[in-house]
């Protein structure tokens, strides 16, 4: 049963210590902004803090993913993009070694992350074979070619940015703001989704309907 929350923080009630979260978003494109105050607000409320993070990039400026960053209670970041030119509050956590990093090329990242809603246990890519990014990795050659064994990724939390949802938690997405937040919204045992608005079911395209509400635990409403 989904549950339309009243407000963002209402929406991210009970995100426990400890929790891995996936957070859509390429960059500010899709990044669900509201809710990711919300949580600095509830991890802050409740002590709550050692989360995993995944993210394609690690924040951008001193808002969003990157003020989650800033409170200190991120202990690890998964992302394919570390570095950019306004990455200043990852830099210093990183330097400081106050935050955990691995890399994982985006094609990989977006496979791993879909693989864990889809249940499957594993895959061999060769997106990473024979460089740093493969090492200790499970290897095999198919077809000629080398090949590394990549495993899923759950979470127990995913906050996503979709356009608009239906009463029954179906989402749409607009644009470029869709990116990873159809492949979150399956991997995650709890996904919570800030939407422009919520209409009656039957209201949406059936057609346009991205991801099914069976997905979908929580929506809340933000401008």
């Amino acid at each position: 049963m989904v549950t339309i929350a009243p407000d963002p923080a209402s929406a991210v009630e009970g995100v426990p210590d400890g929790a891995t979260v996936l957070i859509s978003g390429f960059g500010p494109a899709g990044q669900p902004y509201a809710l990711i105050d919300a949580l600095i607000d509830e991890v802050g409320r409740t002590g709550a803090g050692d989360l995993v993070v995944v993210n394609n990039n690690a924040g951008n400026g001193e808002t969003g993913l990157a003020a989650l960053l800033a409170t200190g209670r991120v202990r690890k970041i998964i992302c394919s993009f570390p570095r950019q030119v306004d990455s200043h509050v990852f830099d210093g956590l990183y330097r400081a070694r106050r935050i955990e990093l691995e890399v994982s090329p985006q094609g990989n990242l977006a496979e791993r992350i879909r693989a864990g809603g889809a249940g499957i246990g594993g895959f061999y890519t060769p997106t990473g074979a024979g460089t740093e990014l493969g090492e200790g990795k499970e290897t095999r050659t198919i077809d000629g070619r080398q090949h590394i064994l990549e495993y899923p990724i759950h979470a127990d939390v995913a906050l996503v940015r979709a356009h608009r949802a239906d009463r029954g938690g179906n989402l749409v997405y607009r644009k470029t703001g869709r990116n990873f937040g159809p492949i979150m919204a399956a991997a995650a045992k709890r996904t919570i989704a800030e939407v422009t608005e919520v209409v009656p079911v039957g209201a949406l395209d059936p057609e346009a309907v991205v991801t099914p509400g069976i997905y979908v635990d929580r929506v809340v409403v933000t401008r």
